[in-house]
């Protein structure tokens, strides 16, 4: 249930991003989730890929500094509370969510979290029957 996801660090200037883009097309890895995060110098992309390992390789053989990052991704409807539920369920695990990113679609809401103890996080949502996406089910979105 643990999905690798990489995070880029890039310059905040005009091109960089298209490089990244670049770099995984010519290598044929498809981008299935992204999020970025900016401050005035450098932005922060994180995205989950098809091909990890290939898309590090690619990218760190580009001279791009690239991180491998385990989080975890679930569905849930999308109505009022129910992320409000996910959060609840963590915490009251003591499991701590540095951030998250999603996007919601046709009723569901698809979330990708990033927390401190990936396994005990798995099995409290397991528990509480929080539909859960594989990281090869994901990496096929």
């Amino acid at each position: 249930m643990v999905i690798k996801q990489l995070s880029v660090f890039l310059e905040n200037r005009t091109g960089r991003l298209t490089e990244v883009t670049d770099i995984l097309s010519e290598n044929q890895i498809n981008i299935s989730a992204l999020s970025i995060a900016e401050t005035a110098d450098y932005g922060v992309l994180r995205m989950i890929v098809d091909n990890p390992e290939k898309a590090v390789r690619a990218l760190k053989k580009n001279d791009l500094s690239v991180h491998i990052t385990e989080v975890i991704a679930l569905i849930t409807p999308d109505i009022p509370g129910a992320l409000n539920k996910v959060i609840k369920y963590l915490s009251e695990g003591q499991v701590n969510i540095p951030y998250m990113y999603g996007y919601s679609h046709e009723g569901k809401a698809s979330m990708i979290i990033k927390v401190n103890d990936p396994k005990k996080a798995i099995e409290i949502l397991q528990n509480k029957k929080i539909e859960l996406i594989s990281a090869s089910s994901f990496y096929e979105i």
